[in-house]
């Protein structure tokens, strides 16, 4: 029982803390001189990105490398907050990391390109398979779908582990050098916090993927 709870506070807890930060800094302050997609549209000029386009996504904020977007929710291009300016900036820092053939990044992309078929397999088996396998009682197939599943969640997790270093760069390096020079100081700390969440938004996600690991492995050895 213990061991449970403790598993249950190391998967909450980060999640808890990240929209707890997300949410603190969001509140709109009146003598923004501009919002998400404005401050984002002066970043991409100064730093001569004019072939990347900030575009509204409603799967996440991130940056699509191949199609050269900064994919932003549309809450943070309209809203003058400390959240949306930095996840903005922060989404930017990988279109600069892009920019200067960031290797790490390079690394990324061609990791994801290689295994997003295994990915996909996973999540198949998982949402189609096992829940076809139960209806039906093909029981004896319960044993290789969760392997295959196990493979798809460890190259998850490793590509997350590549990821950290990335999305570090991109938050520290990148993103809050810009900000400290376009953000008064009374809003340095809070913007470090934003990006902080931003940059760990992946161990988080990484996180979960090792509580379902775990959890299909005490579905194998109840099978047993």
């Amino acid at each position: 029982m213990i061991i449970y709870l403790i598993l249950l506070f190391i998967y909450f807890s980060p999640i808890i803390w990240f929209n707890f930060i997300f949410n603190k800094y969001d509140k709109i302050l009146e003598n923004m001189p501009f919002n998400g997609l404005e401050f984002g549209e002066q970043i991409l000029k100064e730093n001569n990105l004019n072939d990347v386009a900030i575009e509204v996504t409603d799967k996440g904020d991130h940056y699509d490398p191949n199609e050269k977007k900064v994919k932003v929710k549309q809450e943070r291009l309209d809203n003058k907050s400390i959240t949306a300016i930095s996840v903005v900036c922060h989404e930017i820092g990988h279109a600069i990391q892009d920019n200067e053939n960031y290797k790490p990044l390079e690394r990324r992309q061609k990791l994801l390109k290689r295994t997003a078929w295994v990915s996909w397999l996973g999540r198949g088996i998982i949402f189609i398979g096992l829940p076809a396998i139960f209806a039906t009682g093909l029981f004896p197939l319960i044993r290789v779908c969760i392997i295959l599943v196990i493979l798809s969640i460890v190259i998850d997790v490793l590509i997350h582990l590549v990821t950290l270093h990335v999305e570090i760069d991109a938050s520290f390096n990148r993103a809050l050098p810009i900000l400290k020079q376009k953000i008064p100081p009374e809003y340095h700390k809070e913007c470090r916090s934003v990006l902080r969440a931003a940059a760990y938004t992946y161990v988080i996600s990484a996180l979960s993927k090792v509580i379902n690991l775990r959890n299909i492995w005490l579905l194998i050895a109840r099978l047993r």
